[in-house]
């Protein structure tokens, strides 16, 4: 590995940095574009928050297992093979989300929607078990600064999906939701025709001939577990399993994890990595698919696609940066990690209490700077400090991830929001939330079911031009149930601004940050 350079290590490094890149933008796309159909979605079929949350976290769940899968089995199959699978699941997922209409009977509708978001996830996760490690394996002196490029196209594909709500999703321009997310398409032949025809590396692990069960020795019983408890989640919620049914499979999973590592415990970081990037998914991406909605229902919907279009300008710039901010400043990648979740603990608090447009761009601008960072940087900390895993430990970092994105942060959120609406509401007048209370309870983990308001009755009090007092009423009910959940989202990132404070503590004691090698003594 001595003769490596930032160049790559293959002379197609940068256009398979690019193809990856694409890969990811269709993500960004087809995301930022189903935040802005929420509503949409809301006033068609009269969903509550936590349907729509549900719905926005198959975004997420789909996302998991085809980057756990396609990580496990990426080094022994190529990827090529998966390049292709995803591109199907692309182009599948469209025809499964269309065929959702207004009319059809609402559990109908969810169905198709929920299945149909799943399948595009799945699609991504496919992807990212390819780009992740093969950008990891082609820039391995300088994984920190090239992932986060490689990621960079997702605030740039919620650019564009931002726009699209912007410019086409209202007003005399306003096109049909099918129409807007048909869009994510166009990216997706882009990064088909991309990786036609490329020669790919192996990872340094692959390259050494180590077996599955040794790349899965440093992720181990501890690490299988992180991912087996999001998974029973997973059969409980989206499958509708009974709960002994959805542990018995979870179990047999790790049950399998253990005899296939000989029983191995595996390493602590790296599961200390993995429940801290479950944090990162339920903050960072749970709170991307409502933040269009939360601050355009605090100030106006126009005025919340054009900050969502902002904060992820700002996030896509920041992301090119990570290598000067790390050499300028001289801290570690934990020590970036720690700075960003202080920020973005203090800019959710922020955001939960803006009342002006430039105020809400200051919140949003703190938030945005201690978000950007996360994703990526974790992956490249789970690189440089477990080679032996190969693609496997990032692959189930980046599912661990987006399955809490989906199963805790995202619905997470729809519930909190139809919790504290309904406490508001409730709280001023009873009679009133009597009326606006969805029938279908909200429920989320072991919190108690709750009424929230129904999404087409909301939706109606919101668009009125001439509102009642009556309508008034639930829309500043349904805003402080907003400013509210803000500020209950802000205690993950203090969360793990504790976590990271702790490794930076504890790299600092064995003699500071640095990346592993194969060769050396193996990850600690």
């Amino acid at each position: 590995m001595s003769n490596v350079n930032n160049a790559g290590i293959a002379s197609n490094a940068k256009r398979l940095l690019f193809a990856g890149f694409m890969a990811i933008l269709a993500a960004g796309i087809g995301f930022g574009i189903r935040g802005g159909i929420l509503a949409n979605w809301a006033a068609d079929f009269g969903f509550t928050g936590a349907q729509l949350g549900d719905i926005g976290g198959a975004g997420f769940t789909g996302f998991c297992f085809g980057i756990i899968i396609g990580g496990v089995v990426v080094d022994k199959i190529g990827y090529g093979k998966l390049v292709v699978a995803a591109f199907l699941f692309h182009v599948l997922s469209a025809f499964v989300t269309f065929a959702a209409s207004k009319g059809q009977a609402q559990e109908v509708a969810y169905n198709y929607l929920y299945w149909g978001t799943f399948i595009f996830a799945l699609a991504n996760g496919t992807l990212e078990a390819v780009a992740n490690p093969l950008v990891a394996t082609l820039f391995p002196n300088n994984r920190t600064h090239y992932l986060n490029i490689l990621h960079a196209s997702w605030p740039a594909g919620l650019v564009i999906g931002g726009l699209v709500g912007w410019y086409l999703g209202e007003g005399a321009n306003a096109m049909s939701w099918k129409l807007q997310l048909s869009l994510f398409l166009v990216p997706t032949v882009l990064y088909g025709l991309l990786f036609m025809g490329q020669t790919f590396p192996k990872s340094e692990a692959s390259a050494k001939g180590l077996s599955l069960g040794e790349m899965l020795k440093d992720v181990g019983i501890l690490g299988g577990a992180v991912a087996c408890y999001l998974l029973v989640l997973f059969f409980q919620n989206a499958l509708q399993l009974p709960a002994v049914a959805a542990y018995a499979m979870g179990g047999v999973i790790l049950a399998a994890v253990a005899v296939i590592t000989g029983f191995s415990i595996g390493a602590w970081l790296l599961f200390v990595l993995l429940v801290t990037h479950a944090l990162v998914g339920a903050v960072e991406l749970g709170t991307d698919g409502w933040i269009q909605n939360i601050t355009g229902n605090i100030l106006s919907p126009s005025q919340g696609k054009i900050l969502f279009v902002y904060t992820s300008m700002f996030m896509f710039a920041l992301r090119f940066c990570a290598h000067f901010i790390e050499k300028s400043l001289k801290i570690s990648p934990i020590g970036l990690l720690f700075i960003c979740a202080v920020l973005a603990c203090i800019g959710l608090n922020m955001v939960s209490g803006i009342t002006t447009f430039v105020g809400a761009m200051i919140a949003l601008s703190v938030y945005a700077f201690g978000k950007t960072f996360f994703w990526p940087t974790m992956l490249a900390v789970t690189s440089d400090r477990f080679p032996r895993t190969g693609a496997i430990a990032i692959s189930i970092m980046g599912g661990c991830g987006m399955m809490s994105a989906g199963l805790l942060g995202s619905a997470g959120l729809g519930y909190a929001k139809d919790r504290f609406a309904a406490d508001e509401l409730q709280r001023s007048n009873p009679a009133l939330y009597a009326t606006y209370k969805a029938e279908k309870k909200s429920s989320f983990l072991f919190l108690d079911p709750v009424n929230g308001l129904d999404g087409s009755k909301l939706s109606a009090a919101q668009s009125a031009e001439a509102k009642t007092p009556e309508q008034k009423a639930v829309v500043e009910a349904s805003i402080a149930g907003d400013r509210r959940t803000l500020k209950a989202d802000s205690f993950i990132p203090a969360t793990m601004a504790v976590i990271y404070l702790l490794l930076f503590l504890y790299f600092k004691a064995i003699g500071g940050y640095k990346p592993v090698a194969i060769e050396g003594s193996g990850a600690h």
